[in-house]
């Protein structure tokens, strides 16, 4: 459990600092913000979706490091995948985060996440990125809200 922790402040650290995907996606065809009122996260999730499938994602915003760094990983692990398949992921990624996962090895990177179970009030920080994604998916057109 100690190399997992190692590797969940790691990445944190690293992703929080140098942010990947991190630009506004000129040529998205989808957006959706979100906004976490409790810590005051906002993000803006930026998406191409051709055929059915995620071909570029991005974000943009400002929060704390943890925020950051699930919606950079978030980016670089969706890419590429369908729609169910990243509907899928999220389900899994959230339950994750909950503490209700009962494996995750198929979640790559995501699962340094896991530790985040641990300080149930984070756990909103981890999802908004997520939560604005699925907002964009479904083509919402107002804010979505932690709360």
């Amino acid at each position: 459990m100690s190399d997992l922790r190692d590797l969940y402040q790691e990445t944190i650290l690293d992703h929080n600092k140098r942010p990947r995907n991190f630009k506004k996606l000129e040529n998205a065809n989808r957006s959706a913000d979100g906004y976490n009122p409790l810590c005051g996260d906002k993000v803006k999730v930026y998406l191409r979706v051709e055929d059915g499938r995620v071909q570029d994602l991005s974000f943009e915003g400002s929060g704390c490091a943890i925020s950051k760094a699930s919606a950079s990983v978030m980016t670089e692990s969706l890419k590429g995948k369908s729609v169910e398949e990243v509907e899928s992921i999220f389900k899994r990624f959230r339950d994750l985060v909950m503490g209700k996962a009962e494996e995750a090895d198929d979640l790559g990177k995501l699962v340094v996440f896991s530790g985040v179970c641990e300080f149930p009030t984070r756990v909103k920080c981890a999802t908004l990125a997520w939560h604005a994604l699925q907002a964009a998916l479904q083509d919402t057109k107002e804010a979505v809200s932690t709360e």
